[in-house]
């Protein structure tokens, strides 16, 4: 027979309950522990993939089921710092115009032109020097990106664009106290290199701190702040323009001083490009500039990061990036892809809506009612690129492209045929008209097409170089357009008019045709689904139905 139970006292009772609870703190400390592990773990540099998968799994799948106001609502900085990047654009569209515009001023020629009879305002400027002032800037920045490119993956997105900012401020001390037209040619070239390192930084730094739904409207926000520094260039010389002496020229120089401080302050403050930190192996400022670009409370910084570090993981080698990379394997495909957009946008259209005030002018305007409508034209560009956030973002980057780029080689044949036609009053409107449309409808398509698929084709770790080379591309297929452009314009050279229709449209079908064979749909891809799609190989045109699981790391 069992002894009897006796009854616990209360002090036995007082004893066993101190026991459960130290019981219960070691399991929570435990778990605390598990949970420190575990977070110390996805912010070892020595982790393993498996390591952080799970969580990278989840921020993919995160930034896929947003919708576009949820990634809106949840990265609201991240659209507000691509919009202060973006205005670094500004400032190489306004002196670009600047400078053209100077040549028809009759103060600027009355200073730096030849006479020609005894009034100084119809002096000409020497054809050797319009055309150096033409090329002078683009010069520059074709230096500019070739350096871009070593000094963004060394310093990184934030304070390389500084060092450009603060170059700019001291090199348009030189373009305002020129007294002669080299000296000009040359603070234009020194200009143009702050603007290399913009333009290669810019689409680059907006692509990768925003999420997937958000990568079209801020990219393409580049497009727009073109289209706003040629508004405010021409209001400026369209105010200016009557002013007698050097005022008319020299303040709209000197107004090339209110962008890049305050600029330079907001870049400062602005966080650094979190994919570039994981790039360095700097995860835990990689996680806290997530939080800076986003709401904490609406999502997972730590799983953000993972995902990074597992597409840095998937595109990893021994050796530092470098420009001889660029041309090897599928990265030469990706070079090529970024090379051939930033090319075409000289090929189809581009020039027509640059010279858009010609044609306002072949059809009999004044020269002040030409420059007004050439105001009105850009406003409409922005107003353009705006409508294109929309059908970017929903019917993708290839549609819009290739549909725009078709709609332009139609219209650019229909301004070819207004030239053939004979000069009449009627002939000479229908090349304005068209040359009107070219330039808003190339705002649609193809101009802010181009912007996405630059920020979004290149792999991670070669994405400074890549845009760099794609934009010295651009420069490289620019500088004969120039010439070639004004000789067909030119009375005493081509005297084509309308007729050069002709030529942009053939070079714009070459592009298309290309761009139908070989430029493939991003929208909705992660960066590790496109850099698996480009090693795979697949077809341009399979892309959009070609599945990857998201458990891939291939």
């Amino acid at each position: 027979m069992s002894d009897p139970v006796e009854p616990k006292t209360a002090e036995s009772k007082a004893h066993d309950g101190a026991l459960d609870t130290e019981k219960e703190v070691q399991v929570e400390n435990a778990g605390e522990d598990n949970i420190d592990e575990k977070a110390d773990r996805k912010f070892d540099e020595n982790a393993k993939v498996a390591d952080y998968k799970a969580d990278a799994i989840e921020a993919e799948n995160a930034e896929h089921n947003m919708t576009v106001l949820e990634a809106v609502r949840a990265y609201p900085m991240a659209s507000f710092w691509a919009f202060v990047m973006s205005f670094t654009i500004i400032m190489e569209s306004y002196d670009v115009f600047l400078c053209n515009n100077f040549l028809a001023l009759g103060a600027f020629r009355a200073k730096y032109g030849q006479p020609v009879d005894d009034i100084p305002e119809n002096n000409v400027i020497v054809t050797k020097w319009q055309s150096a002032l033409s090329v002078s800037g683009q010069l520059g920045a074709l230096i500019g990106v070739c350096l871009a490119g070593y000094l963004t993956s060394w310093l990184g997105y934030r304070y390389a664009t500084l060092t450009g900012l603060m170059l700019l401020n001291v090199f348009i001390f030189a373009f305002y106290y020129a007294e002669s037209m080299p000296v000009i040619f040359a603070a234009q070239i020194l200009e143009g290199i702050p603007w290399g390192i913009f333009i290669a930084n810019a689409p680059a730094y907006c692509s990768e701190i925003v999420p997937i739904q958000l990568r079209a409207p801020c990219t393409q926000m580049l497009q727009m702040f073109w289209a706003i520094g040629s508004i405010i260039v021409g209001a400026v010389t369209y105010t200016y323009q009557g002013v007698p002496g050097s005022t008319s020229y020299k303040i709209p120089i000197a107004l090339q001083w209110m962008f890049p401080t305050p600029l330079a302050i907001l870049i400062f403050l602005a966080p650094e490009s979190p994919w570039w930190l994981v790039r360095k192996g700097r995860l835990q400022e990689a996680e806290h500039a997530v939080g800076r670009l986003g709401r904490r409370s609406r999502l997972n910084t730590g799983e953000t990061v993972a995902m990074m570090r597992r597409v840095v993981e998937l595109e990893a080698t021994s050796k530092p990036p470098s420009y001889i990379e660029l041309f090897k394997g599928t990265d030469l495909y990706r070079t090529l892809i970024v090379c051939g957009v930033y090319a075409a946008q000289n090929l189809t259209g581009n020039l027509i809506a640059n010279q858009a005030v010609y044609f306002f002018e072949q059809a009999g305007m004044s020269n002040k009612t030409a420059f007004a409508m050439g105001l009105i034209t850009s406003a409409l560009q922005m107003i353009f690129v705006m409508l294109s956030w929309i059908l970017t973002t929903y019917l993708g980057r290839r549609t819009i492209y290739l549909w725009g780029s078709a709609i332009n080689v139609i219209f650019l044949v229909a301004l070819g045929v207004a030239g053939s036609v004979g000069k009449s009053n009627s002939s000479s409107l229908a090349q304005a008209s068209l040359g009107l449309i070219i330039s808003v409808l190339f705002t649609l398509g193809p101009a802010p097409a181009s912007w996405v698929i630059i920020g979004e084709t290149s792999a991670i770790r070669l994405r400074p170089l890549t845009t760099g080379v794609g934009r010295a591309a651009y420069y490289i297929v620019e500088f004969p357009c120039i010439f070639l452009a004004s000789w067909m314009l030119n009375p005493e050279g081509g005297n084509l008019a309308g007729r050069c229709g002709y030529v942009w449209a053939s070079t714009g079908l070459v592009c298309y045709i290309l761009a139908y064979f070989f430029l493939p749909e991003m929208k909705h891809r992660s960066y590790r689904e496109i850099d698996i799609l480009f090693k795979r190989k697949v077809p341009a045109r399979e892309w959009k139905k070609t599945q990857i699981d998201i458990d891939d790391d291939e």
